[in-house]
């Protein structure tokens, strides 16, 4: 009969993890080296620009012209579309000549009843913005391109537009923005 002593046992584990070690260490180096040696490029603003050949932006005003028109909306959406390319990308915003160019108009703002209650009258009201947009890539016309862009969002027939349009103005034109944004030097 075999006699296993304390020590064989010892050496018997310390074998054991040895070997898992030898076994886990070479496939952890390996992960690392790809890792390392693959470089993924993502840039959080979202935007892909070359700036080297795109270095300025020209964004024209965006005029009504829609049937129904609320004032604040063309100098909310204007505002809003400048800031976002100043604060997401490096370009210079210029007033003529630009690299990129973004011009449009707003085409349509208007209000319509998504559903119906059980009594037979409105329930939720949708409003729902529409903006043209015409982009030119000056230093790559193949991505130049004309496109209505649309949000829309819904709000109680039991309240006044007036005591909900503000917001929710503001949201449609967030919306829009980024959807125009995305288009045009997103690039996704």
């Amino acid at each position: 009969m075999k006699t296993i002593s304390r020590h064989s046992r010892m050496d018997d584990g310390t074998t054991r993890s040895l070997r898992r070690l030898l076994t886990v260490m070479p496939l952890s180096i390996l992960i690392m080296l790809l890792f390392t040696a693959c470089s993924v490029s993502y840039k959080f603003n979202g935007a892909s620009i070359d700036y080297s050949k795109t270095k300025t932006i020209q964004i024209s005003d965006f005029p009504l012209r829609t049937n129904y028109v609320w004032g604040p909306m063309g100098p909310m959406f204007n505002n809003r579309l400048r800031d976002e390319y100043a604060s997401h990308t490096k370009l210079i915003q210029v007033k003529r000549n630009g690299d990129l160019k973004i011009e449009g108009e707003i085409t349509r703002y208007e209000q319509r009843n998504k559903s119906v209650s059980a009594e037979g009258s409105s329930a939720m009201v949708e409003l729902s913005m529409t903006v043209n947009v015409r982009f030119t890539n000056n230093a790559n016309h193949e991505e130049d391109f004309e496109q209505e862009f649309t949000a829309q969002k819904s709000f109680d027939s039991r309240l006044q537009l007036t005591a909900v349009q503000e917001e929710l103005v503001q949201q449609m034109v967030k919306d829009i923005v980024d959807q125009i944004f995305n288009a045009t030097v997103a690039n996704w």
